[in-house]
């Protein structure tokens, strides 16, 4: 016999949309709004520094690493920031404007040392606006929609970054390729970003103790319990399991589609992110948490599995809408997990131990994923991480059996 869902909870379900507090609407907008600005520039930025600074591989190589690499590393300091001083808007109001500042340097860099200082300088931002972020979003919201509001974040992020090279592309072909043009542009969305979180984001009360303490003091850390320790080494070997995106556009640079179309990839990856991030941020809120994990896992299994079998266009484009599926399934819910797991005052410092040990994950990922591609092929590259999967779902398989009860709850 099935069971029936008491009103209570159908009525909660239906207005689930209507619950989420406005404050998590103004942050997804606040995050659309800094992708199209971002992904405007970093759509193009690393043609642009070949064709126009005159940048080799190697040398794009090293400013991408090092720039993300600080960003992971700002994440912690800043989420432990905002729970030292028991406020989150004003670090991550800096981190966006911060970011919305750099973005004339790229229209003005004359060479690739004021690139670097610019893609830099954004990353740092980055670095210093997402933990906070994401604990406003879990302080605003009631955990029994927490899924959700993150969800919802989450889906607006994705619509950002899929407008932002769907923009490039078409400013490109406008203004007949002028990179400089484009970048100023994307100036616009960086500055409102930063207008509409100061102008429209009131912060709750907030979460300290009355007495500050150092958030990653010895006493403290150990108030992280083992469940929250279980999402970020699930987290860690998820991010294994999918490397940098860049390796998408290159797949599909194989397909044979024009290069000025090649952005198209991101566009597609995007879309299907967006239109599944709420949908199944909803479900998180009424099923097994384990049980998301593994369905966001099966689905980034066929699409390793499809990219690895072929360059034909259109098994490419499926292969990618399904990473995009993937991810909408999954990085909100990480998100959740996160917030449900660790205390109130500690929520800036979760995020930003989980931020780092899944971008240093992601660093592993990519420099295995390039060797991969080097010396076997795209399709060997696809393979292992498609084995990944399979590894990874081993591993929440044994978690189910080992602690079943757990398991059901996480």
């Amino acid at each position: 016999m099935t069971k029936k869902t008491p009103a209570f909870m159908r009525n909660r379900k239906d207005q689930s949309t209507s619950l989420i507090p406005r404050g998590v609407w103004v942050l997804g907008f606040v995050s659309l709004l800094m992708d199209v600005s971002s992904e405007l520039i970093h759509s193009l930025l690393p043609m642009f520094m070949v064709t126009i600074l005159g940048a080799t591989a190697l040398e794009v190589g090293w400013i991408e690493g090092i720039a993300e690499s600080t960003a992971l590393i700002m994440k912690v300091f800043s989420g432990a920031l905002s729970d030292y001083i028991g406020k989150r808007k004003g670090l991550a109001v800096f981190g966006y404007a911060l970011a919305a500042l750099t973005k004339p340097l790229f229209a003005l860099a004359p060479t690739l040392g004021v690139v670097f200082t610019a893609r830099l300088l954004d990353r740092v931002g980055k670095g210093i606006r997402g933990a906070p972020r994401d604990a406003l979003v879990a302080d605003l919201t009631p955990p029994e929609i927490r899924g959700a509001a993150f969800g919802l974040r989450q889906t607006l992020d994705a619509v950002g970054a899929m407008l932002g090279p769907l923009l490039g592309v078409v400013f490109m072909l406008l203004w007949a390729d002028h990179f400089r043009t484009v970048f100023w542009i994307a100036v616009i969305p960086g500055v409102a970003s930063a207008a509409l979180l100061f102008f429209g984001l009131r912060e709750p009360a907030s979460t300290r103790m009355e007495k500050r303490t150092n958030p990653i003091r010895r006493d403290n850390l150990r108030r992280l319990t083992r469940a929250y320790w279980w999402v970020v080494a699930i987290g860690a070997i998820f991010t294994l399991a999918r490397f940098s995106e860049a390796f998408l556009v290159l797949r599909a640079q194989q397909s044979g589609v024009a290069i000025a179309l090649v952005p198209l990839a991101i566009v597609a990856m995007n879309l299907a992110y967006s239109l599944s991030a709420y949908p199944f941020g909803r479900l998180s809120d009424h099923m097994s948490h384990n049980g998301l994990l593994a369905l966001g896992l099966g689905v980034m299994l066929i699409a390793d599995l499809l990219l690895a079998l072929s360059s034909h266009w259109f098994l490419v484009l499926v292969g990618i809408v399904l990473w995009g599926v993937h991810l909408g399934a999954t990085q909100g819910l990480f998100a959740t997990m996160v917030a449900d797991t660790a205390p109130a005052d500690l929520r800036g410092t979760a995020y930003g131990f989980f931020n780092l040990v899944s971008g240093v994950a992601m660093l592993f990922a990519s420099v295995i994923a390039g060797l991969l591609w080097d010396r076997f092929g795209a399709p060997a590259t696809f393979h292992a991480a498609a084995a990944l999967c399979v590894a990874a779902l081993a591993i929440l398989a044994a978690r189910a059996r080992v602690r079943p009860g757990v398991a059901a709850r996480t």
